[in-house]
């Protein structure tokens, strides 16, 4: 038998192998790995714990399942036995994240930040052990570097390297303003990790350069440089564009559970794998297995609502996945075949004709009119009477007499 490789003096045991598989697992990138793996090796060797960052500026009070793509990923690096850091931007949030925009965030006020972070501990707690975990807010050592330090801070990047990042490059070649306190943003980001002393980074992939930007100041202070891993941005339920709120294609994690039931059925199949990947903590080899005998025969909403119970159950209880999954079936039922088109519609509370017509139920909002004056329109088994129906978001059976239906999912 060979003898194991040997990582800077420490040697590369078949746990530090496991440990950099997981740390892989889902991820865009990891940067160098070779530093991450001498990391995870000298932390196996000594018993010291790496210390594992992530920045959460609370720009909304809620935190939806795209946010919890890198906290699941904190979570399996915390059952490692590494310190994770859930880091909230209360000083950065009042600057304003200018990062992949091509315009200026307007800032919150600080009663903004403060009561949007008091509702993000709790929701920390859902994916995080947040006992062993440590919940720092930048204002810590933000406030005290005051007008002197940040202009030394300052002078340790340059006009020039800040201008290589895309947005701002491509603001200033468009002759869009760029403000100066939006340079602040990444610096202060960066002296994050400083303050911290972190060992690894997380941030989604349109952070690269804040998270490089850690690594570079911790080497003007004379420190190891951190190691960064980006994870992908997830597709919200529409399947195209990044989760947002804004975009309002999201599920949060507080949402009830019979809604996040719900939402999680009525994204496509194609989305439904990359979500296992990301937001599931089955074993990969269970995802395979599983897709495997979907691509065999297997109906893929079987799949599909192991996926809803599990996310519905981490979030809430067993008991709470188990009452969504009846709800849903109840719903669902009365005369409605076993497969019908999912259609997800946005712009909610939105009128029955309306979505009838954007549904592909009804040609025109008019003929849709004629079709509930007739008693032709059931939602949820129930017949529709009144032509000025607004439904507000959530997940519905629709009926157009005896042979049209389909699933809405209206956000």
């Amino acid at each position: 038998m060979n003898q194991a490789p040997v990582t800077k003096n420490h040697p590369l045991t078949d746990a530090v192998r496991e440990a950099l598989a997981v740390t892989l697992r889902g991820t865009d990138e990891l940067l160098p790995m070779e530093d991450w793996t001498y990391k995870l090796a000298r932390s196996e060797a000594t018993g010291v714990p790496l210390r594992v960052k992530f920045g959460l500026d609370p720009t909304a009070p809620d935190i939806h399942l795209g946010h919890t793509v890198v906290f699941n990923k904190m979570r399996q690096l915390q059952d490692l036995g590494h310190t994770v850091i859930a880091l909230i931007g209360d000083f950065t949030t009042m600057i304003g994240d200018p990062s992949g925009r091509n315009s200026t965030r307007p800032p919150l006020t600080r009663e903004q930040i403060e009561a949007n972070a008091k509702t993000y501990f709790d929701q920390l707690r859902m994916v995080l052990d947040v006992e062993t975990a440590e919940v720092r807010y930048n204002s810590e050592w933000s406030d005290p570097l005051g007008a002197r330090g940040l202009i030394q801070l300052a002078a340790k990047y340059t006009v020039a390297r800040m201008m290589e990042r895309n947005d701002f490059h491509d603001r200033f070649k468009s002759g869009a303003s760029i403000s100066v306190h939006e340079f602040l943003y990444p610096l202060m980001q960066g002296y994050d990790s400083v303050a911290l002393r972190s060992d690894l980074e997380l941030g989604g992939t349109d952070q690269k350069f804040n998270l490089l930007m850690g690594r570079h100041l911790q080497q003007e202070y004379g420190q190891e440089p951190q190691c960064i891993l980006t994870m992908p941005l997830l597709e919200g339920l529409d399947g195209v564009e990044k989760m947002s709120k804004s975009k309002n294609n999201y599920i949060g994690i507080s949402e009830d559970p019979n809604t996040m039931f719900a939402k999680v059925l009525s994204i496509s199949d194609d989305l439904m794998w990359r979500w296992f990947t990301l937001l599931s903590f089955r074993g990969e080899a269970e995802i395979a297995a599983l897709r495997r005998a979907v691509e065999g025969g297997r109906n893929p909403k079987d799949a599909k609502v192991m996926l809803a119970k599990e996310l519905t159950a981490r979030f809430h209880s067993a008991a709470a996945a188990d009452a969504a999954e009846q709800d849903f079936n109840n719903r669902s039922k009365g005369g409605v075949p076993d497969e019908i088109p999912e259609v997800n519609l946005g712009g909610s509370p939105l009128g029955i004709s309306a979505l009838l017509k954007q549904a592909g139920l009804a040609p025109s909002t008019s003929e849709a009119g004629r079709l509930i004056d007739g008693g032709g329109v059931r939602i949820d088994s129930s017949v529709v009477s009144d032509k000025g129906l607004k439904l507000d978001p959530g997940t519905y059976v629709v009926q157009v007499g005896k042979r049209k239906f389909a699933r809405v999912t209206l956000t």
